[in-house]
């Protein structure tokens, strides 16, 4: 700013008289890095001087006058190069910043969550498959050798259990959120575990099978949840895929471990004791997860997701994230608090008919009629071994899996539902010929083989992942845990339909008008999914809600 200043204040010495003059000059000068004007006034001590004096004192002042502008232009510099130094690094933060705010921080950040919450979908798989094998040793050990009703209460008391488990899951999520519901599953799958391996009885084993059952019921709810919640929108389908790989696997190592007890015949113990080891970890290890962002933010807990989205999604998603949750909580009403009549409203009600639909028509198309009777087709070209045929089977719902993973987010969840059915069609129509038609009997049963294990790889291709990861994509925030809840109750129930009356349909229609049954439905799971269910790749779980919703 401009300052009018005398030169006395200019050289802060006063008395160093100048010379004066009639008029009064202005004259611009530097000032602390101001511009100032300065005028020369009269001195009234300049009469008084020789000339000697005063040149002396001219010479002085001048001296000091030219120091001090020595001092100002290196002060002047110094803070020029200061600002400078300012400016750049200000440039170099608003750089950096700015590319942490583009970058996408992709799947690795969520994967080790989605990871480990799949362990809970091996724990899964091991227990469908822990008593294949070791079945008939446990009968004998405990007093039931023989009774095919008392063997088959085992499997069902375990589905019961499952049943059980998932209608109480979306309570638990809702109230707890999925990390504490997590843990909180350990309890019955540890404990139902170690009941099990300890068993003298067979009531012990009934409770053990039951307690396991429930862990189950409630881990296939909260899997998919929490993965769909905290996965990137980009990587959702490829995370979701996690938990069919986990279940592939836990089916493989069960009956990879299950293979000694033909040996042993007290190995089913060891073996129901190694099931309760993974339940502590994951208990332990739950502790250090992430909460889901969603439930946060439904809970009041804003902050807290803020931080979560931070590290999941990256910096530049925060404040979208959060005003889209926020607003399709504002918009839902969604609290603590939801009720399962909720589910008889529009649009809950249209997601409800969606996912109980795919899991009923997922299970009478047949998957585990086809995994139990597998054995058998394997042994017609001369695998007789059923462990090894076991394995086959394993391993082939692992690579469907893995094609899974890659296809997720190329296809698409609709039209992967959809080739998959259709490819399950084609596998049963296949195995139908193989078994109807006038072929000689080698081609026949390599025809059966093919296409039982094509209908194994396209089933884990499409209707076994998409299934689980599009229903909590189709739901909303306020009823998502419930909505599940009720889709996997279907599951479980369809689950023991097939199951408990596979083996007298078999004997009372043949295996191929069986199979034909199963290819029919099939078929019609391929048309449902045309029909009723939309594309949710690449949108987020609000967006997919906001455009449901409004149909």
């Amino acid at each position: 700013m401009l300052e009018t200043t005398t030169t006395s204040a200019l050289h802060q010495h006063q008395n160093f008289p100048l010379l004066s003059t009639a008029k009064s000059t202005p004259v611009l000068v530097i000032h602390n890095y101001n511009l100032s004007i300065s005028k020369k006034r009269k001195n009234p001590c300049f009469h008084s001087l020789s000339c000697s004096d005063y040149k002396k004192r001219l010479q002085v002042s001048a001296t000091r006058k030219q120091q001090q502008e020595q001092q100002e232009q290196q002060e002047e510099q110094k803070l020029l190069s200061g600002l400078s130094d300012q400016i750049w690094n200000g440039k170099k933060s608003l750089q950096e910043n700015g590319s942490d705010e583009a970058t996408d921080l992709g799947w690795l950040p969520a994967f080790p969550y989605a990871l480990f919450a799949s362990m809970f979908n091996f724990l899964f798989g091991y227990h469908i498959g822990v008593m294949n094998g070791p079945i008939v040793s446990v009968a004998k050990e405990l007093g039931f050798e023989g009774n095919s009703f008392l063997e088959g209460l085992v499997v069902s008391t375990f589905i019961g259990g499952a049943f059980v488990g998932s209608i109480s899951s979306g309570f638990l999520v809702d109230k707890l959120g999925c990390r504490r519901a997590f843990q909180g599953d350990t309890i019955p799958l540890v404990l139902g575990a170690i009941i099990s391996a300890q068993a003298h009885s067979l009531d012990e084993i009934l409770w053990g099978r039951f307690l396991v059952g429930l862990g189950v019921g409630v881990n296939t709810v909260l899997v998919p949840i929490y993965i769909s919640e905290v996965a990137p929108t980009k990587y959702r389908g490829f995370l979701g895929t996690l938990s069919q790989i986990g279940t592939c696997l836990g089916v493989i190592a069960s009956l990879f471990l299950g293979i000694h007890s033909e040996s042993d015949p007290h190995w089913w113990r060891t073996i129901l004791y190694i099931a309760s080891i993974p339940g502590f970890i994951l208990a332990i290890g739950m502790q250090f997860a992430v909460e889901s962002p969603r439930w946060l933010c439904k809970a009041g807990r804003s902050d807290e997701a803020i931080e979560v989205i931070k590290k999941l999604w990256g910096p530049s998603e925060v404040n979208r994230a959060i005003e889209n949750i926020q607003s399709v909580i504002r918009s839902d009403g969604a609290d603590l608090d939801t009720s399962w009549l909720e589910l008889l409203e529009e649009p809950h009600s249209r997601v409800a008919f969606i996912g109980g639909a795919l899991f009923l028509l997922q299970q009478f198309a047949g998957v585990n009629g086809v995994l139990f009777f597998s054995s058998l087709t394997f042994a017609d070209v001369g695998i007789t071994n059923s462990a090894l045929a076991s394995l086959c089977v394993g391993f082939t719902d692992l690579a469907g899996a893995l094609n899974a993973t890659y296809l997720m987010e190329k296809q698409g969840r609709k039209s992967l539902l959809i080739g998959s059915y259709l490819g399950m069609t084609a596998s049963m129509l296949l195995v139908v010929s193989a078994i109807s038609l006038p072929v000689e009997k080698d081609i026949g049963n390599t025809l059966s083989v093919l296409g039982t294990t094509m209908y194994i790889f396209f089933f884990a291709s499409g209707a076994g992942p998409v299934t689980g990861l599009i229903i909590p994509e189709l739901s909303s925030t306020r009823t998502r845990g419930k909505i599940m809840s009720f889709s996997l109750a279907v599951h479980w129930v369809c689950n023991f339909l097939v199951g408990q009356f596979f083996l007298e349909l078999v004997e009372k229609f043949g295996v191929g008008s069986v199979y034909a049954g199963f290819g029919g439905f099939s078929l019609m799971a391929a048309t449902f999914g045309y029909y009723f269910t939309v594309e949710t790749k690449g949108r987020s779980l609000e967006e997919i809600e906001m455009s449901f919703g409004n149909k």
